[in-house]
C-alpha cells in the first residue's frame, strides 16, 4: 500500500530541508550542468524559477540566455489555477510573488505556449517510474495536459525520491527526471 500524498510531501520537504546551504548550492550546480547537456539544441525553454529550498535555476537561466535560447517563465495564476508566460531575457526584474515564487511582475513579455520546446519542472518528490508529486495544486499538471508538447523534464534533489508515488488520471508522468546523480529518460523525445 502506498502512502498518501501528504506523507510524501511531508518527508521530501523534511529530507530536502536537511541539505545545507553549501550541499544544496554544490548539487544545484551538478543538475544545472546536467540539464545544459539535456536541452542543448532546444530554442524555447519554460524554466520555473526557484523559490527558497528548491533546485537553484537562476545559474540555468543565465546560462541558456547566453547561449541565446528563448527562457520563459511561468507565472501563478491564484485566481484561474493556471499559469501565465513571460519571456524572461533579465532576471533582474524577478521579484517574490504568489507563494513566494520569483516572478517579472511590471517586466512581462508575453510568451505563447505552442513555442515551448521543454519544460523543467519543480517536484517535491518523485520516483522511478517518473511520477511527480508537486506541491499539490496542480498548476503544472494541468498546463501540461493542456499542451503536451514540451518534453517534461523534472528536477529534484535526488533525496526526494520516493519508493512509489501514487498516481491519478490527472498527474503528468516526467519524460525526464534530472538530479544531481544524473539523468534518467523514459520517453524519448527531444529537439
Amino acid at each position: 500500500m502506498s502512502q498518501t500524498k501528504a506523507a510524501l510531501r511531508a518527508q521530501a520537504r523534511e529530507a530536502r530541508s536537511l541539505l545545507s546551504r553549501e550541499e544544496a548550492a554544490i548539487q544545484s550546480a551538478t543538475i544545472e550542468r546536467h540539464l545544459l547537456d539535456l536541452l542543448d539544441g532546444f530554442e524555447t525553454v519554460m524554466v520555473y524559477t526557484a523559490k527558497p529550498q528548491e533546485v537553484d535555476t537562476s545559474g540555468l537561466i543565465a546560462d541558456l540566455n547566453r547561449r541565446g535560447v528563448r527562457v520563459v517563465v511561468p507565472i501563478i495564476e491564484r485566481e484561474t489555477v493556471s499559469l501565465r508566460l513571460s519571456y524572461l531575457p533579465d532576471p533582474a526584474v524577478l521579484v517574490p510573488s504568489t507563494f513566494n515564487v520569483p516572478e517579472p511582475i511590471g517586466h512581462e513579455l508575453p510568451a505563447r505556449p505552442g513555442d515551448i520546446e521543454a519544460v523543467v519542472i519543480p517536484m517535491l518528490a518523485f520516483d522511478i517510474e517518473g511520477n511527480r508529486l508537486g506541491y499539490g495544486a496542480g498548476y503544472y499538471d494541468r498546463f501540461l495536459c493542456r499542451y503536451p508538447r514540451p518534453q517534461r523534464i523534472g528536477i529534484a534533489f535526488s533525496c526526494q525520491r520516493a519508493e512509489s508515488i501514487p498516481a491519478d488520471e490527472n498527474d503528468v508522468k516526467m519524460d525526464c527526471i534530472v538530479t544531481e546523480t544524473g539523468i534518467r529518460r523514459y520517453n524519448r523525445r527531444g529537439p
